[in-house]
Formats: C-alpha cells, sequence, structure tokens
C-alpha cells in the first residue's frame, strides 16, 4: 500500500488509448513458426484452445476441440468437446469430456502435440509430399463414439497470424502494451486436408474431407474481453480448393482508442485460399465512432435485417454476409482479390441451417462460470448455422483462369454469431 504512495510511475491518462489491435499491425501475413502452436497453459485468467473444424464429403461437420481454463491458483480445467452435425438427418451428435492427466508436450514431442486418458494429439511431419505437417487426433468419448482423424496442411498454404514475429497475432487490452491487462491471439492453418473414421454405436463412419484449425488464447475473462463475436469458415473443393475464414470481436464500452468509454471497437481477421493456394490474408479495425468505406484491405462481417428472438432476448440477424479483400500473397501474381459470402439464416421462428443456440454458460466449466458476471437477465447465446453457400469472388486470373471477371464458387459455410453481454 505505502508503495502505490510513493511511487514514481506517470499517472495513466484517462484518455489514453487502451486497446491495441492486431488488426492495425503494418505486416498482414505472419507465418506460423513452430512455437506459435504450442500450448502455453498460462496461469491467471486464460483460456486457450485449439479447435479442428472440418467438412467431410457428404456436408457433415465434424468439431474437436480442446480446451484449457486457467483461474489464479485453481487448478486449470481441461475439456474435449467434439460435435458432429449431420444437415441431410439434421442428427446432432454432443459430446464434453473434462480429461483427466492432461499433460503437454508428451514423451518425445514437443507441446504442439498433448494427451490425457482420454485423447492424443500428436504433431509430426506428413507423409503425403503435398503436405507439411499434420495432427494425428485419436479420442475415446464414451462408450459410443471414438474418433480417429489425421489433419495435414497442404505445403502450398502455409499457417498463419496477423504480424511477425513471436508477438505476432496478439491485440492487447490496457494502456501499457509492454504489460497489459489481457490479450486475445489467433494462429490459423486455413485449409486442411482431413481423413479418418468415427466410430458410433458401434458404426464406422468414413471421414474425408478439408476444414482449418485454430489456436487461440483469451487471456482475461470473457465478459470483459468482447460483447460480440463472429466467426465464418467457408469451404470447397472447387478450383483446387478455396477457403474463405474470418474471426471477429467488438469490445466492450471499456476498451478503445481514447480509453474506456471509446470502446465497442471491432477487430476482424480473416484469409483467402484460393486455387489451393494461400491468395491473401486480411485484417481490418472499426473504431467506434468511425464509418467503414471501401478500402484496399477490408474484412467484414454483417448481421442483416436483425429481429428480436424471444429464446434468448438478442436481436437475431436474419441473414448474414462477410467479406474479404486485400492484396495477393501470390508470388509473381500483382493485383488485389476480394470476395464475399452471403447466408440467409431465417427467423427464430423459421429458422434456415439453424444447428443450435448454445447456452454459453451452460458450456463453460463451473470454476469459470463462478468468476464470471453477467447483467441481471442477460445469458450469453452462440448461433450455430450451416448452410450450402455461393462464395462471390474477383482477382487476377493467374491465381484462377476466369477470376477477373468473377466466379461463384458453391461450398458450404459454417458461421457462429456469439451474443456476450
Amino acid at each position: 500500500m505505502f508503495s502505490s504512495l510513493f511511487s514514481t510511475a506517470p499517472p495513466v491518462d484517462p484518455k489514453a488509448q487502451n486497446l491495441f489491435p492486431v488488426s492495425e499491425s503494418s505486416d498482414l501475413l505472419g507465418e506460423l513458426e513452430a512455437k506459435d502452436l504450442e500450448w502455453t497453459c498460462a496461469g491467471g485468467f486464460t483460456a486457450e484452445t485449439q479447435i479442428f473444424y472440418q467438412f467431410l464429403q457428404d456436408g457433415t461437420m465434424l468439431m474437436c476441440q480442446v480446451i484449457h481454463s486457467s483461474i489464479g491458483l485453481w487448478y486449470p480445467t481441461i475439456q474435449f468437446t467434439c460435435k458432429i452435425y449431420n444437415p441431410g438427418t439434421k442428427e446432432t451428435i454432443w459430446r464434453s469430456v473434462n480429461v483427466t492427466n492432461f499433460t503437454t508436450a508428451p514423451p518425445g514431442l514437443d507441446k504442439r502435440s498433448s494427451k490425457a486418458d482420454q485423447f492424443s494429439i500428436t504433431h509430426k511431419p506428413s507423409s503425403d509430399d503435398s503436405h507439411a505437417e499434420m495432427y494425428t487426433i485419436r479420442a475415446n468419448l464414451s462408450d459410443n463414439l471414438q474418433i480417429s482423424l489425421d489433419v495435414s496442411r497442404p505445403s502450398a498454404v502455409p499457417g498463419f497470424k496477423i504480424g511477425k514475429g513471436p508477438k505476432g497475432g496478439y491485440s492487447y487490452f490496457g494502456s501499457d502494451q509492454q504489460k497489459p491487462d489481457g490479450y486475445v491471439v489467433h494462429r490459423f492453418w486455413p485449409r486442411t486436408k482431413a481423413s479418418g473414421h468415427i466410430i458410433h454405436n458401434g458404426r464406422a463412419i468414413v471421414a474425408e474431407g478439408h476444414g482449418m484449425l485454430v489456436h487461440a488464447i483469451q487471456g482475461m475473462r470473457p465478459d470483459l474481453l468482447a460483447s460480440r463475436w463472429n466467426f465464418a469458415h467457408f469451404q470447397s473443393d472447387a478450383h483446387d480448393g478455396v477457403s474463405a475464414i474470418q474471426m471477429e470481436f467488438k469490445t466492450l464500452d471499456t476498451h478503445g482508442r481514447h480509453g474506456p468509454g471509446s470502446g465497442g471497437v471491432v477487430v476482424n481477421v480473416g484469409s483467402l485460399v484460393l486455387g489451393g493456394k494461400l491468395a491473401a490474408v486480411t485484417a481490418e479495425t472499426k473504431w467506434a465512432g468511425e464509418g467503414q468505406s471501401v478500402k484496399a484491405v477490408m474484412s467484414r462481417a454483417h448481421h442483416l435485417n436483425p429481429v428480436n428472438d424471444p429464446d434468448t432476448g438478442y436481436m437475431q440477424p436474419t441473414a448474414v454476409e462477410f467479406q474479404w479483400a486485400g492484396p495477393s500473397l501470390l508470388p509473381g501474381v500483382d493485383g488485389s482479390v476480394n470476395a464475399s459470402v452471403h447466408l440467409d439464416v431465417g427467423s427464430p421462428s423459421s429458422p434456415k441451417g439453424l444447428i443450435e443456440k448454445v447456452d454459453f454458460l451452460a458450456e463453460i466449466p463451473y470454476v469459470i462460470k463462478t468468476m464470471v458476471s453477467y447483467v441481471a437477465g442477460t445469458k450469453p447465446y452462440i448461433y450455430q448455422w450451416q448452410d450450402k453457400a455461393k462464395l462471390v469472388v474477383r482477382g487476377p486470373d493467374a491465381i484462377i483462369p476466369g477470376l477477373s471477371e468473377g466466379l461463384d464458387v458453391e461450398g458450404v459455410l459454417y458461421t457462429e454469431a456469439s451474443f456476450i453481454s
């Protein structure tokens, strides 16, 4: 207490910027290094997750996720969650297991790998020359659900973060970036190949398809970090492989360009894979009170024609739209690339492509739930939709023949809209 009375540290300007978004980085593409995908298992209030999203050949969505949650001196909680959704039958299989004896790195491996009594995820070089590296996922989640999956990254599609170096991918909260109050970081494999099997009720389901990987860390309480999240994941096997992904969050009023009261800042990052190659990486900031014009680099999520959902109390969009624009990353290919995708998700009474409205508090570990406070009467929800969609793309013909005239790429879009507060 007394040291604070005689502190020589300069007072903090109440109007000082206290959000430093990754989307302001001067470098868009930061190729991933080995350490970028290592588990940090940080203390304090930190949630770290590794998520594999895959679309199988029949359109089934397979999601496998490991979540490492820490709260101060409490022993961390580690969960393995799995969701399998078949859009044809509308069947959803869901498992969430609190695992035991979690370790990273397992013997003989680095911290990109992890294991527990219920699963192992092992990083290693790919045995396929066209793919640089891979993860093997083996999980026994219950008596009637086992997963055996190999997920590999094509050599022509590097993993990425926004910004270069060890701090690439980070957005910082607080006025001092060297000693931040909190942070959030995302690292991506924007296109992956999956092969393996799902064993459900004793029946083997072939799991072949394409998807993505994200490794993310939230280094502060989720109710203080963001009020909204949007996520888009589009994949198509046309034109040797097309992918469009986007991750966006909106800060609370507490963090912005001019300190507390200037929040509501939208931070968005994304990428485009075209012709089986990483063609563009996008990032954009929308500061509170400022408009958005057409720019060389755009990364935007839009909720269209929202209506009140009596189930959740939130204004649910009846359609969502995502936009990307950025310079070509391909060697010898000048010019810009832009894309957009639109999805009609219907109304609360007549939904389209709705997988589930996820009760956020029901899915997080109990120990975190006791530490997170929300405004009375509000309950965080995550809307999950999946449907066939058309990505409208334009860019240099050297990427895909005919791209300069615009191409409509048929594929599958999985999207989430999270309402946290």
